[in-house]
């Protein structure tokens, strides 16, 4: 009893639903330490490097009211 299904373009994504493999995929490998330990450094490194980019650009995004502007000579007229 099989349903007839509009065509398109590509028949094969149509049929794709009524395919059913019996071939399971192979386990997967555990992580080694050293690979769990690269994952983590790499981690913080990013981390820190986003922290540190804070830190630093903090205060250039601080605004301060106490700051005198400079002028150059050529806007005061002379």
């Amino acid at each position: 009893m099989s349903r007839r299904r509009e065509p398109v373009p590509f028949a094969f994504l149509a049929e794709a639903d009524s395919f059913r493999s019996n071939v399971t995929p192979p386990p997967r490998q555990r992580a080694s330490a050293a690979e769990l330990a690269g994952r983590w450094l790499l981690g913080l490194t990013i981390a820190a490097g986003l922290v540190g980019s804070l830190v630093i650009g903090m205060p250039a995004m601080s605004h301060q009211a106490s700051a005198t502007t400079q002028q150059s000579v050529a806007s005061n007229g002379r």
